[in-house]
């Protein structure tokens, strides 16, 4: 049996998910997206889980992407193409189309992060990256598109001309652009990577548990919505914290001057 594609640990309502095939520069072949699925699948329904964070093995990539020579093989196995989406495919849905996945997930970005690899990222809430990282969604060079949300996220994430000028051409980009452009939190030396990210994941959970995912879901579902329709939606974790422990927990604990006590409930 071949070896697992995914470390995966969890500990202080924290996991901690690795892409695991360094030698190839964390590509994702099939069964990666399999196991990657069985692990968004536990930390959705794991309460004590607050925050996962994504990186991938070693210090050369985040992820370069799709496993082209296992597309290869599949192409002259006569296997359809792919197109948008998993669509039921190994591994679906993907974190790319978990849209209601609720707790936040932090992208560490330290190297390449070029095609599926940037749309994984992109899928993720936070991305923190090192000052040697690189981004690019090089579809367009192999006669392919970017499926798993490049095309539709980073249209939305970056300035419409700016995206179209990735997207069509396949130009790679700098740490230090991506950080300018918003795209993503904060730019460190590779050797303070670590440190950046836990001072985030140490902030995500030290904020109440309902009042993060109810914010998480508020924030995208309501992002293309005119404002007194977001006013008046109403939203399944928002539904849940209004009415929690946490919510009476967290005034009573700023009156009392101590830390709050989170209980998830």
């Amino acid at each position: 049996m071949s070896a697992s594609r995914v470390r995966y640990e969890k500990t202080h309502h924290i996991a901690r998910v690795t892409l695991d095939r360094p030698d190839v520069l964390n590509a994702m072949d099939l069964r990666m997206h399999e196991e990657l699925a069985e692990v968004w699948d536990d930390i959705e329904e794991d309460d004590d889980i607050r925050v996962a964070v994504l990186t991938g093995a070693g210090d050369r990539a985040f992820s370069v992407g799709q496993d082209l020579k296992e597309r290869a093989r599949r192409d002259a196995a006569g296997v359809p193409a792919s197109t948008f989406g998993s669509r039921g495919g190994p591994g679906s849905p993907r974190l790319t189309e978990r849209f209601g996945f609720s707790k936040p997930v932090v992208a560490r970005i330290d190297g390449y992060a070029l095609g599926g690899g940037l749309e994984l990222a992109l899928a993720c809430d936070l991305l923190i990256a090192s000052d040697r990282s690189v981004f690019g969604l090089p579809e367009a060079r192999l006669g392919l598109v970017p499926g798993a949300g490049g095309v539709f996220r980073l249209i939305r994430q970056l300035p419409p001309k700016v995206a179209m000028g990735y997207l069509l051409t396949g130009r790679r980009f700098d740490a230090a652009t991506a950080y300018g452009f918003g795209l993503v939190n904060e730019v460190v030396p590779a050797d303070r990577l670590d440190a950046c990210v836990d001072g985030w994941v140490g902030d995500l959970v030290a904020s109440a548990p309902l009042s993060v995912r109810a914010i998480k879901e508020a924030a995208l579902r309501s992002v293309d919505m005119p404002l007194p329709a977001a006013f008046t939606t109403t939203y399944r974790w928002e539904e849940r914290r209004r009415v929690s422990a946490d919510a009476v927990e967290g005034p009573l604990a700023f009156a009392e001057k101590r830390a709050p006590a989170w209980s998830g409930r």
